[in-house]
């Protein structure tokens, strides 16, 4: 079986699509042990301990290569890639920018309220990580997605971190200098995450990490948390696609296959109503499969945490959607605006027959680092607010200070909190003696 087929109309659907919600991605206690060692003998370590796992796992000698790529090497980069790969380069970075523009927020501060001053300070984060994958691939759009946010945002210095054992493509390096980044480090896995957010004497600590990888990646920014601020967690690639009978099966099927060929461990979805759409999307995946050049990888994803589903209505494939919560949302139907009113949870929602999931992943402008494994349930995209803190700021006169004064120390008996109100009470007895 190429994929497995659900209905919804079948008994043992409610268990079979919960399995499906569910991902079955447990984590391995055995990864989750050795994640934990990498990350304190780092910490512990330092450089010792993070020359040695990269040595180890990355078959790399940072001794050799030095740890940290010198401008030379960007320098050669930029000048390796075509005119028109580097305008291609360049024109995704003006997209997203100008997207991410739009995030931005500004300081307020409110004194309409006579002897009240009330605000919010807006600052930027003094130094980030950026985690960008490689090993099954090269991944230039995720520079890009990680640090173009961070530096609208006007993040002082943005680190990245990426694997190295088979050297860096030119244009991953290229996208790093189209993106600001102020410095690159060959490191990766769960060393590297350590490596940020505690710093050694070749990485400097930074105070937030983001950035998908692979389960070491991400347990390790799961347990460095609270030494740093992480974005989030995030698993393997998925999409689901709600499409009815207007949908072209052959665009269908090559959207799953775009998300399938990502990794093993995807989760490729199709609901629909149309019991012939769904037939002629299995038969594409079969006919399409056959000629990728990742096949192995997208079989493996298909056969696993994959599934197209038949529903009995629209109605129905749009509540299964939001139960899915998916990272990547298409909505292949007819009147695809009516449809977005009835989403409530996904990551990115993609439109109409002619925007592919693929297009996001560029250069629309939209981030593509987005919540997954269900998440999308409470959390967001990656935005120019992951690169910022926001300070309450207040100022009382004391004339302001007696009109509330009594209702705060009245607050404060209620929880028995005598010093809360005498700071207060203290203040009001010396203003009324002057």
């Amino acid at each position: 079986m190429l994929i497995r087929q659900l209905d919804t109309s079948d008994s043992g659907f409610a268990v079979a699509f919960a399995d499906l919600c569910a991902r079955n991605l447990e984590l391995d206690t055995g990864v989750d042990r050795t994640v934990a060692e990498i990350v304190d003998r780092v910490r512990d370590e330092g450089d010792e301990a993070l020359f040695e796992f990269t040595r180890r796992f990355d078959g790399l000698d940072l001794e050799k290569t030095g740890i940290e790529v010198e401008e030379n090497e960007i320098d050669a980069a930029v000048a390796a890639l075509s005119a028109t790969q580097l305008a291609d380069l360049e024109l995704a970075v003006e997209r997203i920018t100008a997207y991410h523009q739009r995030q931005l927020r500004q300081s307020w501060f409110d004194d309409h309220e006579a002897g009240v001053l009330l605000g919010q300070k807006i600052t930027p984060l003094e130094r980030v990580g950026i985690y960008v994958p490689g090993g099954k691939a090269a991944y230039p759009s995720s520079v890009l997605m990680n640090a173009l946010p961070a530096r609208v945002a006007g993040v002082g210095e943005i680190i990245m971190v990426s694997p190295a054992a088979a050297g860096y493509t030119p244009a991953v390096l290229a996208a790093a200098r189209l993106a600001g980044v102020d410095r690159i480090f060959r490191i990766g896995g769960a060393q590297a995450v350590a490596a940020l957010a505690y710093g050694t004497a070749s990485v400097p600590a930074v105070d937030k990490i983001v950035g998908p990888g692979n389960i070491y990646v991400a347990l390790a920014k799961r347990r460095v948390f609270g030494q740093v601020g992480i974005d989030m967690v995030a698993g393997p690639s998925e999409i689901m696609v709600v499409a009815d009978e207007s949908a072209d099966p052959v665009f269908i099927a090559a959207d799953l296959l775009s998300q399938a060929e990502h990794d093993e461990l995807a989760a490729v979805v199709l609901v629909t109503p149309s019991a012939v759409l769904l037939q002629q999307v299995m038969n594409q995946l079969g006919e399409q499969l056959s000629r990728l050049s990742r096949r192995e990888i997208a079989e493996k994803s298909l056969a696993g945490q994959s599934a197209l589903v038949l529903t009995a209505d629209l109605d129905e494939a749009l509540d299964l959607a939001n139960r899915f919560a998916a990272e990547h949302l298409e909505l292949a139907v007819a009147d695809p605006l009516l449809a977005l009113s009835s989403i409530r949870n996904a990551g990115a929602v993609f439109l109409g027959h002619s925007t592919p999931e693929a297009l996001g992943d560029y250069l629309a402008g939209p981030n593509h680092v987005l919540p997954t494994a269900g998440t999308a349930r409470f959390s967001s995209p990656l935005s120019v607010d992951d690169f910022l803190k926001k300070s309450s700021v207040l100022s009382f006169s004391p004339a302001a200070l007696a009109r509330y004064g009594r209702s705060v120390t009245a607050l404060a008996a209620l929880e028995g909190l005598e010093a809360h109100g005498r700071a207060v009470s203290l203040r009001l007895e010396k203003e009324s003696g002057d």
